[in-house]
């Protein structure tokens, strides 16, 4: 059986400025830099974890629950 590395990180998402197209014109993407484009993805950060614990515990409840109907059926 395989060793488990229970501090093995799984990321899970980040923004570009690519990310932005559908809502901002490219003049206002330009004028971002690096250090505005770090300060957003601390912000979405900060905003995803007022939620991520509750819709992790969902998933994973989910995840689990259809592996059992798997083992099953089969």
């Amino acid at each position: 059986m395989n060793k488990i590395d229970w501090d093995k990180p799984f990321p899970i998402t980040s923004v570009a400025r690519e990310d932005l197209k559908e809502y901002f014109t490219k003049k206002q993407i330009a004028s971002l830099s690096d250090t505005d484009m770090e300060r957003i993805a601390d912000k979405l950060s900060d905003a995803y974890m007022n939620v991520f614990w509750i819709d992790m515990q969902i998933i994973v409840e989910q995840m689990l629950e259809d592996k059992k109907e798997e083992s099953k059926n089969g």
